[in-house]
């Protein structure tokens, strides 16, 4: 455990240099690690814990999608891949990383396969911070804790393919065995994390829900819609109202500021840029503020998750889930993102390798699809 200062307020943090992938090894070498669910994070979790030498296996739906990609994984049925319960009943270590609706439709049978000692794992505080509405309550003789990695499961994976890691959040609910700290730490450096922060169950589920309701996706789309609008209202073309919107800032602007900051992109800008920045950031947090505070009192009160619940337990969810992803999907910005982003260089020599000759070729196919879904 090391102590740091983050903006001037000190922070318990676990980094490989205390904690390094051997000790995982060696705290996770009687462990067997069930991976129950291989869809958003299953995989990338599943896969990194194998690579770094974790006794992992997946439990599954038998010969559904993701069992078939498991198997295209290098998972083998039989001794590495089963079924959900039987992989419940071998896992000393159960990551739960089900769907939360998922994961309330399993919960019984779970359960019952949570003997004395083992552990319970999450990657995300839904279930056990509202357990009133999810039913989730652990027995009291098993550890009960979570790593949520912030971003998603292939991110994980691919930065850790490519030497890094994804930073995550710890959190320990439940030490029943005396070694849920070792546990928790250990499989938080197996799955590929960079660094492991400390919060808790309540605290995580918080602020993922904001954020995912916020910056990371709700609050960022609002404001790529609302500027692109007031663009295309004033006459300005759909290429041009994207790129000023969402290409420079996704392609250039965003991973100066990943690798430098925001301060650094403040006073690495035109003068101009830098003068009517400072000029108006304070406005748009002022704008946005309540909406932020409304939001997460949205969440903390269980608002959130209980619509969440209701609306993802409804037998046509899927029919009206797509018809909103299809409106986004559809939608001109978005339309126009695709013709802009197969004019990127490295997506024109991807093109021409499949047998695109020219950029009028990819202009044809645009308009194509376009036509095709107006």
């Amino acid at each position: 455990m090391a102590k740091l200062n983050f903006g001037g307020v000190e922070e318990n943090v676990v980094t490989r240099e205390e904690f390094p992938l051997s000790k995982a090894q060696q705290v996770l070498k009687n462990e067997t690690v069930a991976v129950i669910g291989y869809g958003v994070q299953g995989p990338g979790q599943a896969l990194n814990q194998k690579d770094n030498g974790i006794n992992v296996i997946v439990g599954q739906r038998k010969d559904s999608k993701t069992w078939d990609k498991a198997i295209r994984d290098g998972f083998v049925p039989g001794e590495t891949l089963f079924e959900i319960e039987e992989a419940l009943q071998k896992g000393t270590i159960i990551c739960y990383l089900l769907s939360d609706a998922a994961q309330i439709a399993l919960w019984p049978t779970v359960k019952k396969h949570l003997t004395p000692g083992k552990a319970l794992y999450f990657s995300h505080g839904f279930g056990i911070t509202f357990n009133e509405q999810t039913g989730i309550v652990p027995p009291k003789d098993v550890d009960v804790f979570l790593v949520a990695p912030k971003g998603s499961g292939t991110s994980l994976r691919r930065m850790f393919l490519q030497g890094r890691g994804l930073n995550s959040s710890y959190a320990i609910y439940q030490d029943a065995t005396g070694k849920a700290f070792d546990r928790v730490v250990a499989l938080g450096i197996a799955v590929g994390s960079g660094y492991l922060f400390e919060t808790d169950f309540k605290k995580e589920v918080y602020s993922d829900l904001t954020g995912e309701r916020g910056t990371l996706m709700g609050a960022i789309q609002g404001i790529f819609a609302a500027q692109y609008e007031v663009l295309r209202a004033k006459g300005h073309t759909p290429s041009e109202a994207f790129n000023e919107t969402v290409e420079e800032l996704t392609q250039s602007l965003m991973p100066l500021v990943a690798e430098n900051g925001m301060d650094w992109m403040y006073a690495n800008c035109s003068t101009t840029a830098q003068r009517g920045a400072l000029d108006w950031w304070k406005k748009f947090r002022d704008a946005t503020k309540p909406v932020f505070s409304e939001l997460y009192e949205s969440v903390a009160t269980g608002k959130e998750s209980q619509r969440s619940i209701d609306s993802n337990s409804q037998p046509d969810y899927r029919e009206k889930l797509e018809a909103e992803l299809k409106e986004l999907r559809e939608s001109e910005i978005w339309q126009a993102g695709k013709t802009v982003r197969s004019l990127r260089p490295e997506n024109q020599k991807a093109a021409a390798g499949e047998g695109t000759s020219s950029t009028k070729e990819v202009f044809r196919k645009q308009a194509l699809k376009s036509e095709s879904i107006g």
